[in-house]
């Protein structure tokens, strides 16, 4: 056997192939960088990091599900409403004594019913998301008022706040260490670990195989990137509170689905059946199943964002989610998500909601008014969608 050739592209090419990851990460950047001096730098300071994770965990795990939908060219409108159901469900079921885990698991179990009612109508029945979760919107919307009487459901202790408002230092009585609280900075660290052995060894098998592999230098400077964001993470959480849960089931959750996108038949198939449909039913793709399966999976994930949601709350509204479904579509278009389906990951939607939330954060801090939160996300949405057709025509893709 002969020495196997390494192909690597230019640095020129491995940016224009990747133009719209890129992208993402300097957004987010020049975000965070321009709000600074007009919130007088309180947007970096760690408290504010601590509080952008908070308010915003549960419209980053609705975007995990919503990538999967919009990608098989789906929608779920009905995401803010079931959140509401789900969230006054849990917190009767909390507040019954059963304990959190059992609270958690009965969340998850009930979003992910309401994802295959919702499912089979879209797959089975065939008739568009659009529709199907537009009446789920309501159904569920008015199912919790009926079900609240419109009021809200107090928790009956704070044991359930803690998976959005606690931190593992705390819960586990870690105190600080000079200056820092360990645990986040132990995480990170164990986090690199892990992801310097997957990048080596994913380049070392596309190496074995004779795939293109990008540049050194540009592999040198991607590990570099990740390293310094997450120790910079580590650290903004660190000289504060410790490592907040909430961040723990987020990337759990991140993991999870960006392991099944990437590495498992289910996530071949859920990419083909988004890229040509009918392609994928001819090759012998079950795409009714496929469908049916990542509805399920977004119910399961909007039970989990209900809880988040009720936790960060301290109690269940019965007007709670409104709007949370804008919230997760935008993260979704920001992060790179094609609306013509078949494209997306479930990284960039993480740092689509990222922008969203450094966005709605920093105009919080300068004290501008919800409306004009409303008419910002309004027009990223737009323009996110905008760039999306215009790379697609300049590609020949439509």
């Amino acid at each position: 056997m002969g020495n196997k050739t390494i192909h690597t592209s230019s640095m020129k090419t491995m940016i224009k192939n990747n133009i719209r990851n890129y992208s993402m990460f300097i957004m987010l950047a020049l975000i965070m960088i321009i709000f600074a001096p007009l919130t007088k730098w309180s947007n970096l300071n760690p408290r504010n990091f601590y509080n952008i994770f908070y308010q915003y965990s549960y419209m980053l795990i609705l975007a995990v599900g919503m990538v999967q939908v919009i990608i098989i060219q789906g929608i779920d409108l009905s995401v803010g409403s079931v959140c509401a159901f789900v969230g006054a469900i849990s917190a009767m079921v909390y507040n019954t004594g059963v304990g959190m885990p059992v609270t958690l698991l009965a969340s998850l179990a009930m979003g992910a019913a309401i994802g295959a009612f919702q499912g089979a109508w879209v797959a089975y029945a065939k008739i568009p998301a659009f529709i199907v979760t537009l009446a789920g919107m309501q159904l569920f919307r008015g199912i919790t008022y009926i079900v609240t009487k419109v009021n809200p459901v107090s928790l009956k202790d704070n044991t359930y706040s803690l998976i959005a408002n606690g931190t593992l230092d705390e819960v586990l009585h870690i105190g600080k260490i000079g200056p820092y609280y360990p645990v986040s900075l132990v995480a990170a660290v164990l986090v690199l670990v892990i992801f310097f052995i997957s990048e080596f060894s994913s380049r070392k098998k596309k190496i074995a195989n004779e795939f293109e592999v990008s540049p050194l230098p540009l592999f040198a400077v991607k590990l570099a990137f990740v390293s310094l964001l997450a120790l910079g993470l580590a650290d903004r959480f660190a000289r504060y509170r410790g490592f907040p849960i909430v961040v723990l089931v987020l990337g759990i959750t991140v993991f999870i689905f960006h392991f099944i996108l990437n590495n498992t038949v289910l996530g071949r198939y859920i990419y083909a059946v988004g890229g040509n449909p009918r392609s994928a039913k001819l090759s012998g793709i079950n795409s009714e199943l496929v469908t049916f399966i990542v509805f399920c999976i977004m119910g399961a994930l909007t039970g989990l964002a209900a809880v988040v949601s009720t936790a960060n709350m301290n109690s269940a509204l019965p007007q709670a989610g409104n709007l949370f479904e804008l919230d997760a579509i935008a993260a979704c278009y920001i992060g790179g998500v094609s609306a013509g389906g078949g494209i997306g990951s479930v990284i960039g939607v993480i740092v689509g909601g990222l922008v969203m939330s450094a966005i709605n954060n920093g105009m919080i801090l300068m004290n501008l008014g919800t409306h004009y939160q409303y008419v910002v996300k309004a027009l990223i949405l737009l323009l996110a969608v905008f760039y999306d057709i215009y790379t697609r025509r300049k590609a020949g893709l439509g």
